[in-house]
């Protein structure tokens, strides 16, 4: 597996292309800091360096997981899964009241998506939690014995394993998509929803923090501006359509579906915001520097990679899946 995306002309450009941008991010970073004359200045080119130190380990971390294989990228997102949901339940759910519930969540659930999404079994991955942790969550809140609350429990972690685990889930499952004569293929879609959706999120930050001036919705993320969103989704959106060799569509339909994405992406943070106003925090955790907690960092890909696999398995199928 390694030997194969080692050899992918495509996997080596775009490995490429991120080290290289990191780079110039990282001197970047480090030369505004010396050489800024004000303090908003310094401030922004201080959060665009720490920002760059955790991208290279989040970078390397996945980069290292796709080259050894299937079963080490499935491996990682699962425990990006489990964090992002302990995040989540300290936030949102009753621990004390529903431990049998969450326990089940996490030391159950998780490791059968992520199961279902190894043997490649579509038809039960796709409805697992949707449907049948839907119904179990709901009987292990009720046999709690406390009545008080019900549906906001019971739904906020149904909310929690759809968001953390079953959107996330998509991700991984983009591999099946490689095959005999197509030894890259899911590897190639996994790594160009990643950079559109991530790089979506840099460029509004950037862009906000250079042109902003009109907050887009204050009341939910008061740094997010009509100029950042529309500078970074528009880059993001034209990085998509260039990158359309890495995927099965024509630059035209890789143009389309990196909007999608980008929107999507957007709408995830800007949901996981109005989460975090309402239990008056600023983020997540402080499990990435720069970033807040995982949650934080893959709150973008919720509903963007959902969306992304299930289209591009309608359109043009996955082999094994």
């Amino acid at each position: 597996m390694m030997l194969a995306q080692l050899q992918d002309p495509a996997i080596v450009r775009v490995s490429a292309g991120t080290i290289a941008l990191l780079t110039s991010a990282t001197a970047l970073g480090e030369i505004g800091k010396r050489t800024a004359r004000s303090e908003r200045a310094r401030e922004i080119f201080a959060n665009v360096a720490t920002r760059t130190y955790a991208w290279w380990l989040m970078v390397a971390a996945l980069l290292a997981a796709i080259l050894a294989g299937p079963a080490v990228a499935l491996a990682l997102y699962a425990i990006i899964s489990f964090l992002a949901l302990r995040e989540f339940a300290r936030l949102g759910i009753d621990a004390k009241r529903d431990r049998l519930a969450l326990g089940a969540a996490l030391v159950l659930a998780i490791p059968l998506q992520y199961a279902l999404v190894w043997f490649h079994l579509y038809g039960i991955f796709a409805v697992a939690l949707p449907v049948y942790a839907f119904a179990a969550i709901s009987i292990a809140v009720a046999l709690s014995g406390e009545t008080r609350n019900f549906l906001v429990r019971a739904t906020s972690l149904q909310w929690g394993l759809l968001a953390c685990v079953y959107g996330l889930s998509h991700v991984p499952a983009l591999l099946a998509a490689n095959s005999v004569a197509h030894p890259s293929a899911g590897t190639k879609l996994l790594i160009f929803l990643i950079v559109v959706v991530q790089m979506s999120d840099v460029l509004q930050y950037v862009f906000g923090k250079v042109f902003g001036k009109h907050p887009i919705a204050p009341a939910l993320s008061p740094n997010k501006t009509v100029e950042g969103f529309a500078g970074g989704v528009a880059t993001a959106t034209a990085l998509g359509a260039a990158l359309w060799w890495l995927t099965p569509y024509t630059p035209l339909e890789a143009a389309a579906m990196s909007l999608l994405l980008c929107l999507l992406g957007f709408c995830g943070g800007l949901v996981m915001s109005a989460f975090k106003r309402d239990r008056g925090l600023k983020d997540f955790g402080t499990l990435l520097p720069g970033h807040g907690g995982m949650l934080d960092r893959v709150d973008s890909l919720v509903f963007a990679a959902p969306v992304f696999f299930h289209l591009t398995r309608f359109f043009f199928g996955f082999p094994g899946f």
